[in-house]
């Protein structure tokens, strides 16, 4: 049985986490689809929570020229997703392992969020919830395998 105050303190933190940012993010859906034609795709699951993210990539020039993402995952893994098809468009690969390396730490020690990719400060309630950081950080985790994967075909 669940003592009432455990109770009012897991629903007032859940409320934290999935605040409305989050529900915006992930409702916009900001990359959503496929690619004709991609450089790199990647496909990458959390089997502990069920999350999957399919990314895909094209580059030119060094830089990420376009990008679509397909979530079948919770709220906070979709709105990571859609702010990464938000700002990664532009992007060298190196700035990708720069930013998911601060969303990282954004998570785990309350860092800052990267710089000019704002919409991520919507993730920091996410710290202290460690069994959540993988939701975050799979859509990045996928991103990074798209490029390692375009690399790879060049």
């Amino acid at each position: 049985m669940t003592r009432p105050e455990f109770a009012a303190d897991a629903a007032g933190s859940a409320g934290r986490i999935y605040q409305e940012a989050i529900k915006a993010l992930a409702n916009a859906a900001t990359g959503h689809g496929a690619l004709v034609a991609p450089d790199g795709r990647a496909f990458i699951d959390n089997p502990l929570c069920g999350d999957c993210v399919e990314m895909e990539v094209n580059v030119a020039g060094g830089v990420i020229t376009a990008l679509a993402h397909q979530v079948k995952g919770c709220l906070l893994c979709r709105a990571a997703a859609s702010v990464i098809g938000k700002r990664a468009v532009g992007a060298r690969p190196g700035e990708v392992e720069q930013i998911s390396a601060g969303v990282s730490a954004m998570l785990e020690r309350e860092a800052p969020p990267p710089a000019g990719w704002h919409e991520l400060s919507a993730f920091a309630p996410v710290h202290g919830h460690r069994s959540r950081y993988d939701c975050v950080r799979l859509p990045f985790q996928a991103l990074l395998a798209a490029l390692r994967a375009a690399g790879e075909r060049r």
